[in-house]
C-alpha cells in the first residue's frame, strides 16, 4: 500500500497528544497528517473540540491488523500513549515491518532497551529511524550536548549538564512513575550504559559515569547542583548517542564522560529539593504508592492552561575539551516543559524525518533504534531554533 500520510499522532485523546494535535493544527504547513487511538468517540470529540478536519485511525495497542494498517500508511508514527512499556511495543513492531520512521516522548529506558534488543538490526538494515524519548525526557540532555560539542569545535573530555524548570506533572507521568515503580527492574536499570551496544565504552568511562546523588558547589556556574530527577534516564540516552555518532566516526571525544544535575541558585534549595526527592523514590517502591497514587492526577488530566503558558526550562551544558578548555552552553525556552515544550519537541521530531533524507545524519539508508542526536542532529537543532527554543554559548 502506497503510503498516503505524512504523521500519525497516536494516542491523540491523552493530554499531551492532544497538545501534539493542537501543535500541528497551528502550523502552516502542507503535510497530511492523521489522528489514531483505540476510542473512535474520544478521537472524533478531539478533532471536534480542536476543530481539525483530520482522518480519524482506529486500532487498540494489541491490535496487531489495526497498527499494521496505520503504519502501511503512515511514513512517520509520533506516540504519546504511555506508559510506553503497556502501550508502545505492538506499535513500534508495526512500524519496523512496514518501514514507518516513529518518535515518542517515553522515559522507560528498561522499555527502550527491549526495542533496541528487538529491533535496532532489522530497523536499521532497513533505514528506518526508531526514536524513542523525544520530549522533555530527554531532548534537552541529548540534542543540548550535541549542540554543545559541536559549537566547542574540539573534541570533548567532559560534559556535565545543569537542569532547572517549572512545570507539573499530569496524571499520564505520574501513571508512568507509579507504574516503573510497582515493577522488578532489575540491577540492569542502574547500568549507566544500559542503553550502549556492547563494547562501546571503557573502564575509565564507567568509572566516571555512575549516577550523581549529591549536592554540590559549582564554581564554573556560581551556583550549587543536585540530583536531577530524570538524570537515571536522561543519562544513558545521552550515552547511546555517542556511541552512535561514534560508530559513524562522529564521536564527541576520546573516553567522553556525562552527567547531569539539577541547577539550584543555594544550598537550602538544593537541599529542600534533593529531600523531596528521596521522598518520592521511597514512595515509589513501598506499600505507600498505592495510597498515595489514590490522591493524584489520572491520566488525561494535566496542568491548566496558566500553568502550561507560564512554566518554562533552562539547561546549561559546561564543557571540558580534551585540551583543558571549560566553555558553558545553554538551550532554553517557555512554556511547561513536561508538556507545552514536550508536544513541540516530539513534533519538530517527527516533522526532522519528513525532511529530505540526505540532510539527515547518516543519508538516506541509516536507520535503527537511535536518540535525537543520533538519528536528527542538526536537522532537528534549526527546527527547535525556528520553534522559539533557544540555543547559545555564555
Amino acid at each position: 500500500m502506497q503510503k498516503d500520510i505524512d504523521i500519525v499522532i497516536y494516542g491523540a485523546t491523552g493530554f499531551t497528544g492532544q497538545l501534539c494535535v493542537k501543535y500541528f493544527q497551528s502550523l502552516d504547513i502542507g503535510i497530511n497528517w492523521a489522528i489514531a487511538g483505540r476510542n473512535p468517540e474520544k478521537l472524533q470529540d478531539v478533532a471536534s473540540k480542536l476543530a481539525t478536519d483530520v482522518e480519524i485511525l482506529i486500532a487498540d495497542s494489541n491490535d496487531e491488523k489495526g497498527l499494521r494498517n496505520i503504519c502501511s500508511r503512515s511514513k512517520v508514527v509520533l506516540s504519546t500513549a504511555g506508559p510506553f512499556h503497556r502501550y508502545g511495543s505492538k506499535l513500534v513492531a508495526a512500524c519496523v515491518e512496514n518501514g514507518t520512521h516513529y518518535v515518542d516522548i517515553t522515559g522507560e529506558n528498561f522499555w527502550v532497551k527491549g526495542l533496541i534488543e528487538k529491533h535496532h538490526e532489522e530497523a536499521s538494515r532497513k533505514g528506518i529511524r526508531i526514536i524513542p524519548s523525544c520530549g522533555f525526557d530527554s531532548i534537552p540532555s541529548d540534542i543540548g550536548t550535541f549542540f554543545a560539542v559541536r559549537s566547542s569545535n574540539k573534541p570533548v573530555k567532559r560534559v556535565d549538564s545543569f537542569h532547572s524548570w517549572k512545570g507539573e506533572a499530569s496524571g499520564g507521568t505520574i501513571e508512568t512513575m507509579f507504574a516503573m515503580g510497582g515493577l522488578d527492574l532489575g540491577k540492569e536499570i542502574r547500568d549507566p550504559f544500559l542503553l550502549n551496544p556492547d563494547g562501546s565504552y571503557t573502564n575509565e568511562q564507567k568509572k566516571l559515569s555512575s549516577d550523581v546523588f549529591k549536592i554540590s558547589k559549582q564554581k564554573d556556574l556560581n551556583a550549587w547542583s543536585g540530583p536531577f530527577v530524570m538524570a537515571g534516564a536522561n543519562t544513558r540516552v545521552v550515552r547511546r548517542s555517542e556511541a552512535l555518532l561514534t560508530e559513524r566516526q562522529k564521536s564527541y571525544g576520546n573516553n567522553f564522560t556525562y552527567q547531569e544535575h539539577a541547577f539550584h541558585t543555594s544550598w537550602g534549595k538544593a537541599f529542600f529539593s534533593t529531600l523531596g526527592l528521596g521522598l518520592l523514590g521511597l514512595t515509589l517502591v513501598s506499600p505507600l504508592r498505592k495510597i498515595v497514587r489514590s490522591f493524584l492526577r489520572k491520566p488525561g488530566e494535566g496542568p491548566s492552561l496558566e500553568v502550561q503558558e507560564n512554566g518554562w526550562f533552562d539547561c546549561k551544558y559546561l564543557v571540558e575539551t580534551e585540551d583543558g578548555q571549560k566553555l558553558l552552553y545553554r538551550m532554553f525556552g517557555k512554556g511547561d516543559p513536561g508538556y507545552k515544550v514536550t508536544s513541540k519537541f516530539v513534533a519538530e521530531c517527527a516533522l526532522s524525518l519528513l525532511e529530505d533524507p540526505d540532510t539527515l545524519p547518516g543519508g538516506n539508508e541509516y536507520g535503527g533504534v537511535l536518540t535525537s542526536a543520533s538519528g536528527l542532529g542538526n536537522v532537528l537543532v534549526e527546527r527547535l531554533k525556528n520553534a522559539d527554543i533557544h540555543f547559545e554559548a555564555l
